[in-house]
């Protein structure tokens, strides 16, 4: 059985206060990370970010697209789009509360 490869849109906040899911941007998900857009570190924290979201180790998400971009396409390896949501949107929603 082949795994589950699910891409996800993210548009990334390099710099900020505070790491998290922010919500929608149109049809990609906003994300903040700490690390500025340097030498590729905000690029890691954006997989660290999203495998600790998914609860799965950072070899299971890989950046596609964007490398030195805001905009920037991942790959989930092993969560089906649904879930992805779900998880997206919750994180989302704990962001709001914090």
């Amino acid at each position: 059985m082949d795994a589950v490869l699910t891409r996800v849109r993210l548009r990334v906040a390099p710099g900020a206060t505070r790491a998290g899911v922010v919500g929608r941007h149109g049809d990609a998900w906003k994300v903040r990370v700490t690390p500025p857009a340097e030498g590729g570190r905000a690029n890691d924290a954006v997989v660290r970010l999203l495998a600790d979201t998914f609860a799965l180790p950072r070899t299971s998400v890989t950046l596609v697209s964007g490398q030195t971009g805001r905009d920037k396409i991942v790959e989930v390896a092993g969560v089906e789009p649904k879930e992805i949501e779900r998880r997206l949107s919750s994180a989302a929603g704990k962001e709001r509360r914090a």
